[in-house]
């Protein structure tokens, strides 16, 4: 089974990667795997996960 999460506006670096290492961890913890990630034009970041 997959997931897909989109991470809302964050134009900075450091914000984007810290919502996407605490969505990665939440997810984790239900027992889904982060498969890949793509940043979009406007600042969101889309986040495929795998139930494992």
């Amino acid at each position: 089974m997959y997931k897909t999460v989109v991470i809302e506006y964050s134009p900075k670096t450091n914000d984007m990667a810290q919502k996407v290492e605490e969505k990665a961890n939440e997810m984790s913890l239900q027992g889904y795997e982060l498969i890949t990630m793509s940043i979009t034009g406007t600042a969101k970041a889309i986040l495929v996960f795998k139930k494992v």
